[in-house]
Formats: C-alpha cells, structure tokens, sequence
C-alpha cells in the first residue's frame, strides 16, 4: 500500500482489515490539491495518490482508492480500535484516532459499504491544550492516553463510562459486507506474477466492470501483473463501457506505445455524454495515462478527440471540469483559453469542511486555518489558472491580461505557507510560456508584484531613529493592551507582509513570520527588525556574484540546476529573478548585508511599534495577552 503522506499510526479491525490515518501537508492549505488529515482502508495493492506539491492525484482516479473519511487539519498520532473497553457498544467498534495539534480524540464509526467501508466522524474527547501522542485500552477495560512531545509536559489519563448503556462485550466481526470482501480478498491472492496467466486473466476480467470500485481496483491490479501480450486485444475488443476503462487504465500502465492507437480507439467508442459522472472521470484518466504512459498522439488524433470533448466543456460538474479542462489544454484546444476564462470569474465551492471549534483549540496553528476561512481562496479557479498556464498559442491580448490579473484577486486571499509561492510560480510559468512580444505589451501587469507598495497603508508617525535597546526598554513595560487590528496595519505599513507571511497573509521571499514566538525573545526580534544584517539565515542569505562580463548580481539563489543558478534579485518583488549560467560565473560569495532592509520601522511612531511587536508575538491571536480586553 502506498501513496501516504506521514500514516503515523493503523490498526486491524476484527475482520483483519487495516485502517491508516494520514497526515495532511497543511502548507498546501487553499490550493486544490490540499489534502486533509483521513482515515484510509488499506488494502492489497492499494494506492493513495500522495506526491510532493502539485502532483497530487484526487481521489476520484481511477488508479488510486478514496478515503473512507477525511478529518480536516491536524496532526495524526495514535490509532486503535476500541475491543475490549466497557463501554457501550459503538465506541466498543469504534476507531480512535489522536490528533496532537488539536487536542482532539476522534471516533470513527465504520460500516462496511460494499467490498470497503464508509465512516461517520464523532469527537470524543477534546482539551486546550491536549497534545494527544497515543491511547491503549486497559485490561480494566477504560481508555488509557498519554499526551506529551515538542517540549510539552508529558501526562496519562484513564477514561471510563459512567452511564447507564450496556457495556457488555459486542461482537466486533461485520457480517455485512463480507461476501464483497472475500471476493476482494480471493482478488487481491492474484496480486503477482502467475504460471498460468490465461487462468488468472480469464478469472479477473469479469471484475474489472464490477460496481464497486474496490473490487474493480482488486481485478486490475491482478491482470496488470499478467504479461501485456495475453490480454491486450481483450481489451480493444471489449464492448462494455466500465469493463473497457478500467482495462485501458491497466494497458496504458503497463503496455507500449504500439498499443496507443488500438487503445484511442477502443475508448473512442464510448459516448461520453452517457456516462455516469464517475465513469467520466474514470475515462478522462485513461486517456491522460494513455498518452503520460505511451506518449503524445498523432497531431489528427490530438485534434480529433479535442473536438470530441469540446462539446462537453464546461459541464455541471466541477470535478469533471477539471479534468477535461486538464485534458483540452494537453490536447492544444483552440477553445481552452475562451471557455475557461469565464470560469475563473465564478465563485466555486471549494467542497471543504472545516469544524471551526476544532481549529480554535490551537491558536498557533489553527489562527491560520481561520485566516483562511475568513478569506477563502477559490480552488476551482486556482486549478484553472494551473491548467492554463501550459497554453502557449492562440491567446488574444485582452485574455492575457484577464489572465495575469486574475492574479492580484488571487493574491488578496489567505492560505497555507506555500500559497503565494504557488502562485508566483504559476505565473512564471505563465508568462515564460508567452513570446516575446507578448511579455513586452504585458510586462505592466505580469510583471508586477503581487503586494503593491500603492495598496499598503502609510506609517502615521512621526518616527523616529529606533534603536534595539530602544525596543527592548518599550517592551518591558509597555507591551499590554496593545491593539490587535493596529499591529496588523503596522505590519503593513512597515512593508512587512511584501516578504513575509503572518497568519496566512503575505508575501514569500523571507521566512513566515506565524510563529516568531516561538524561536526569538523580545531582544533577539528586535535586533531581527533593527539589525538585520547582525545574524542572517542561510536559508534566505544574499550571494554576491560577479560574472566574466563583469556584471554584478546581488540577491538569494532560489534554484541550482546543475547548469545555471535562478537568482531572486529583489526580495520585494517575487517576479524580479535572473539566471546565471555557471560556466560564466566568475566569483560568488555570501553577502554581509541581509536582503531585508534596515530602517523599515523608523517611520513608524511608538504606539505603532509596540502594537507591531505585540502582532508579532501573537502568533495571530487577537485573544492573546498583549491586547486589550
């Protein structure tokens, strides 16, 4: 089983099946390919879809398997099924699931659906703060958890019932369900090279039509480990819709590109616009893979099959949107570009659940989350401007400019670490896609940032020549009721936010300033603000690099190819990079002067000070100590 982020913790249900709980990567937070903390059934074979960044298969790909349930942010900790406690009967069958970040014990109810199951998400035990690590049932029959990590106080906790509902031991084995999965089962036996692959092949193909999609993924995984040649023109011959696809994701997994053009064939007998909303999903799949796994089609063959699905773009559903869209810019549609610029100006459901009482036990973390919630970023949209920056031809200049400045509403919204960095580099890639003449009559607006230093409030004043024991001494005695909304506005005023993210907010050339807290005194900020250059971060230090033209670069390397450097130029605008080949590099060495500038608060007057200090201590809680009441 693969395709996890971080399965920290699983246990075995007492039917022998096994359940994980997956992390999230709460960077990606705001993006469309974020995927929350879940609960997956793992079995034979099975396949989850996670990848780094971008690359993250939704759940609905036919060569991966859906979640039983998704949870929402945290951290995932301990994990155990709830035999043997006295309590009553459902939370005797229950799975726990611990969640560190949010001080959170979860109960899973699972009920087989199919050759699966499918859960409903109770909270069974919460605190702030909790730092859940794991939980264990006693042979006293009560619920053991222990909390602790990160520098936390370490504890154990007994739970027990106290009600008046039975608590004598249930069965905890489902006789519902059990005759899918033992089929299931007797499928997945078949997971492996055979000495009689016309026997296994001959068993499977039935399945691979099947109504549920854990029997239909059992079948394939066996036939693909079958040699190609023995079933490869069952697959062009086969009539039935679900069977055919389900097939044609194995061959174009496993075949060569000479099947490619029988196998465009076969699916192009499907009617697309009678196929059930999964089922077109399943097939928009199997033509990617055919030409990810066998190669790009013919020029005809990619107009031709274009043209097909131009006619069902943009439909009613979002997930098949996407994909189509994905699909038609692969394809070069001449039609892309009109159709789906429109959609970037409709409001979407992002289709997320977050449970509000649940973030709020973490300020630190979940302060974000609620940022985000409050300013929620479009994903429909977002996966659009994603899918559209690989057009390169057939934009007219007026959508090129909806296009780049869809971008400044996108910057406006909140989300995770990554947000703006995802952002900045899908642009990039926009606009590297363009010719010439094209960035010449756009560098206006698709080269500026994503911050304007116009939309940022002034500093009031009267500053002043603020120094670190200036800072220091102001603190000490004056760091209270401080206002939370002023701090904020300092943040900007200061110019802050053009580099650094707080809470969500912000830009992403220095380091995300969220957690600030946690990692500096009051002395060692204010020398971070007032003397940047005293210690800086090798992470975000300048190089001085000097070429055999004799030109002179200053700025952070963002990227090393092997071949040339990409050098961020101007840590104010994101856009102002340079790339420098190695061969011509004639000297390089770190810079003794931070990219941040200095003097950035000496505009701002003591009340705007202080309130900035107390912002940033604040981790983004307005409900933190430093302000009023």
């Amino acid at each position: 089983s693969i395709g996890y982020r971080n399965a920290f913790d699983m246990d075995f249900n007492a039917d022998g099946e096994l359940f994980a709980y997956d992390a999230d990567m709460e960077w990606d937070m705001g993006m469309p390919w974020y995927r929350p903390t879940r609960v997956v059934h793992a079995t034979d074979g099975s396949e989850f879809g996670w990848r780094s960044g971008t690359g993250k298969w939704p759940p609905y790909f036919p060569d991966s398997l859906p979640p039983v349930l998704d949870i929402g942010p945290g951290s995932p900790v301990g994990v155990t099924f709830g035999y043997g406690l006295r309590f009553p009967a459902r939370y005797q069958k229950a799975l726990f699931l611990l969640d560190w970040t949010f001080g959170t014990i979860y109960t899973v109810h699972l009920e087989p659906h199919g050759a699966s199951y499918r859960g409903s998400l109770e909270q069974f035990l919460s605190r702030s703060p909790l730092p859940l690590t794991d939980a264990a049932v006693g042979p006293d029959g009560a619920l053991y958890f222990a909390i602790g990590g990160r520098g936390t106080q370490s504890a154990l906790y007994r739970v027990v019932y106290t009600g008046d509902e039975p608590t004598a031991p249930v069965d905890a084995h489902d006789a519902a369900g059990a005759e899918l999965r033992s089929l299931r089962r007797k499928l997945e036996a078949l997971h492996g090279p055979s000495d009689q692959p016309r026997s296994v092949v001959e068993t499977v193909w039935p399945y691979l039509g099947h109504e549920d999609r854990f029997i239909r993924y059992a079948a394939r995984i066996a036939l693909e480990f079958q040699p190609v040649d023995v079933w490869a023109s069952r697959v062009f011959a086969e009539t039935d819709p679900q069977t055919l696809v389900t097939a044609a994701v194995a061959l174009a997994r496993q075949g060569k590109p000479i099947h490619q053009q029988p196998l465009l064939d076969a699916l192009d007998g499907i009617d697309f616009g009678q196929c059930p909303e999964q089922l077109q999903l399943e097939l928009l799949r199997a033509y990617a893979l055919t030409f990810i796994r066998l190669g790009h089609p013919p020029a005809d063959r990619a107009r031709q099959l274009a043209k097909k699905l131009d006619a069902f773009y943009p439909g009613p559903s979002d997930w098949v949107n996407r994909e189509l869209c994905r699909l038609l810019v692969y394809l070069d549609s001449p039609t892309v570009v009109a159709k789906t610029l429109p959609l970037m100006r409709k409001r979407h459901d992002n289709h997320r659940v977050f449970s509000k009482d649940v973030i709020a036990r973490n300020t630190r973390y979940g302060g974000t989350i609620a940022q985000m919630l409050a300013n929620t970023p479009d994903e429909q949209q977002i996966h659009y401007a994603f899918m559209l920056m690989n057009v390169k031809y057939g934009w007219t200049l007026e959508q090129r400019r909806e296009y780049f400045a869809w971008f400044e509403k996108a910057a406006k919204w909140s989300g995770g670490a990554s947000f703006a960095g995802f952002l900045k580099n899908i642009r990039d890639y926009a606009f590297n896609n363009m010719t010439e003449a094209e960035k010449k009559a756009l560098a206006s607006i698709a080269d500026q940032p994503l911050i304007k230093e116009e939309q940022l409030p002034k500093p009031i004043g009267p500053g002043r020549d603020w120094t670190v024991e200036d800072l220091v001494r102001l603190a000490s005695t004056k760091l209270k009721n401080r206002d939370f909304e002023a701090g904020r506005r300092a943040f900007r005023a200061a110019k802050c936010i053009q580099c650094h993210r707080f809470a969500g907010e912000g830009g992403a050339t220095g380091p995300d300033l969220t957690n600030v807290a946690g990692r500096f005194g009051i002395r060692d900020l204010a020398e971070a603000l007032i003397e940047p250059s005293k210690v800086i971060s090798d992470q975000y230090r300048a190089m001085v690099i000097v070429t055999a033209s004799g030109k002179t670069y200053t700025g952070r390397i963002l990227n090393d190819d092997g071949k040339k450097l990409t050098v961020l130029i101007d840590p104010i605008d994101a856009t102002k990079i340079v790339e420098i080949a190695k061969s011509d590099i004639e000297a390089m060495q770190p810079s003794p002067v931070s990219l941040m500038p200095k003097d950035l608060l000496d505009p701002l007057n003591e009340d705007e000070v202080l309130d900035l200090l107390a912002f940033l201590l604040s981790r983004g809680n307005p409900d933190a100590p430093y302000f009023r009441r």
